[in-house]
């Protein structure tokens, strides 16, 4: 799986970046068939609390699964996304069963 990262109005750290490629990798148990992921990480104006926006939107053969969560951390936000990428997956997973 290719995993591009963007960061909106904010220089993403080498950390980050490897803390998110973990996490779309995990995806790839659920389906193998994941070609690409694409994550967009934004700082929202004003700083507030909750100001972390991450967006995720995977390439599969037959679907497009998006999320998009808003939370205090970027790491918090990833999760968010993987968790509700996962149950995407595994829908489409059963309606082909």
């Amino acid at each position: 799986m290719e995993i591009r990262i963007q960061s909106v109005n904010f220089d993403a750290t080498a950390q980050l970046k490897a803390f998110v490629e973990k996490k779309m990798k995990k995806l790839e148990k659920f389906n193998d068939g994941i070609l690409e992921a694409e994550v967009i990480m934004k700082v929202v104006r004003p700083e507030t609390a909750k100001n972390k926006d991450v967006s995720v939107k995977l390439k599969l053969k037959n679907s497009e699964p998006f999320a998009n969560k808003v939370a205090d951390t970027f790491e918090e936000a990833v999760d968010l996304c993987r968790e509700a990428l996962e149950k995407q997956i595994i829908k489409t997973k059963e309606k082909k069963g």
